[in-house]
């Protein structure tokens, strides 16, 4: 469990995998283990009046955070509402503009409306609509046009909620690493304080010198420097987790699950034919070509001219019979070379823009996708490495280290060697696994797989 002191984070829980080896070899502890060990669920507390205390001191499972964040997180709704407000555009734009009523009154000899029907056999009074009518074409090419602008937006939605997603699983991930670099350096800084009374203990004796004490309490000092990085990196993993997940400040702080490394069940293939499809910002570059494409059409229809369609009534007096007026009118692109012609340039340019824009989004996708692929392979072997070789190795060098040491058959450098062998060794495996989960996780948002569960193909 975590507990909080004043000015000072005290850690209990599993040890290193190394150091558990160690202490039992040493005689501090009276057991060992053979797995990296898990993080102990707990909480860190801050001021009573700034923060509440998580209900039941028990880790909130990743999934759950990703959940809060798609319902809370602003610039994700921000995208979403966006996506929705495009939505409506192509129902607009589609559409026909709609038909103007128009009144017309005729006085002869006097100014006031409707005084010249006594005096005036021209006086008449008119009702009539008009209807513009686009050239055939043009309205269906600008709700398309609109239609491939909310999937722009739709794709823009989806890249923003896999980035946030991305994010918060990088800052879980870190704040886990860091909860767990915490744990290192407090069993670390136990052994080392056994290791100092050895040192004092053969220094009294006339069996060392006071140069080996020193160092030893050096070392102590500088395990303390790295606590204190290591809780300010911490409160500032919870502050960004509480800014992603739209939190108050006063809400309790999260905490992780044990950092586990993620199966990985698909080859870097499979993903490269994965994120042509499932790439959000690949596939708003595709779409914005779509979209140009139609554009170029729609500058073509302008050479073509629109039309207008009038009906009206006319009223004189009532010896006389009404006026039925129909008027068509036609609106004539008379200045192609400085209107038309630079318009279908502009377009046809920037449909070439989006091609290359894409191609460039495309070839950086698969970069991406190589990248993390060999990040993810590579830290797996690592980790493989710590396992099965570096840290059992460094944890028997320091056993006999010590054991000669005790029995003056060693001088205390190499000792102090061997110890830091371990530790760095044991940080070093927490620092890949953390870098693995990060190549996973970006992984997961370039290609929309989950890496650690692979359909079956035949179903």
């Amino acid at each position: 469990m975590w507990i909080n002191k004043p000015n000072k984070l005290i850690i209990s829980g599993a040890f290193p995998t190394a150091l558990l080896f160690l202490f039992a070899a040493s005689g501090v502890l009276g057991q060992s283990s053979t797995e990296p060990p898990a993080l102990s669920p707990g909480t860190l507390r801050e001021p009573a009046q700034q923060r509440q205390e998580n209900q039941a001191g028990i880790p909130t499972p990743l999934a759950k955070l990703i959940e809060e964040a798609e319902r809370n997180n602003p610039q994700i709704l921000a995208a979403r509402h966006a996506w929705r407000a495009a939505t409506q555009v192509p129902s607009q734009v589609s559409t026909l503009p709609g038909p103007q009523f128009t009144v017309q009154q005729l006085a002869v000899g006097s100014p006031r409306p409707f005084a010249g029907f006594s005096n005036s056999d021209f006086a008449y009074i008119g009702l009539g609509v008009s209807q513009d009518l686009p050239y055939p074409g043009k309205l269906r090419l600008r709700g398309e046009i609109a239609q491939r602008d909310a999937a722009t937006e739709r794709d823009h939605y989806e890249a923003a909620r896999r980035s946030i997603v991305e994010q918060l699983k990088a800052a879980y991930f870190k704040l886990a690493y860091e909860l767990q670099e915490l744990q290192i350096v407090e069993r670390d800084s136990r052994l080392l304080e056994q290791v100092a009374k050895i040192a004092e203990a053969r220094y009294r004796v006339g069996q060392g010198n006071q140069q080996d004490v020193l160092k030893a309490q050096l070392e102590q000092t500088k395990l303390l420097r790295e606590t204190e990085m290591h809780h300010q990196e911490h409160y500032s993993l919870q502050a960004q987790l509480k800014l992603l997940l739209n939190r108050s400040p006063y809400q309790p702080d999260v905490i992780p699950e044990t950092l586990t490394e993620t199966p990985f069940n698909y080859t870097v293939d499979e993903l490269l034919e994965k994120v042509r499809t499932e790439d959000p910002e690949l596939r708003g570059r595709e779409e914005m070509v779509r979209r140009q494409g139609l554009q170029v059409e729609l500058a073509r229809k302008d050479f073509y001219p629109d039309f207008n369609v009038q009906y009206m009534w006319q009223h004189t007096a009532e010896q006389f019979r009404d006026y039925y007026l129909l008027t068509f009118g036609v609106r004539v692109p008379i200045y192609r070379s400085r209107k038309q012609r630079p318009e279908v340039a502009q377009a046809a340019e920037e449909l070439n823009r989006s091609r290359r824009e894409y191609e460039g989004q495309v070839q950086q996708s698969y970069f991406d996708v190589r990248d993390q692929f060999l990040q993810a392979e590579t830290t797996a072997q690592i980790l493989r490495m710590y396992r099965e070789g570096l840290i059992p190795q460094a944890a028997g060098t320091f056993k006999a280290g010590l054991a000669a040491y005790e029995a003056n058959r060693l001088d205390f450098e190499t000792l102090l060697t061997s110890f830091l062998d371990v530790l760095r060794l044991d940080e070093g495996y927490w620092h890949t696994l953390l870098d693995h989960e990060t190549a996973v996780a970006r992984l997961e948002q370039l290609t929309g797989v989950t890496v650690n569960e692979k359909p079956d193909p035949m179903k």
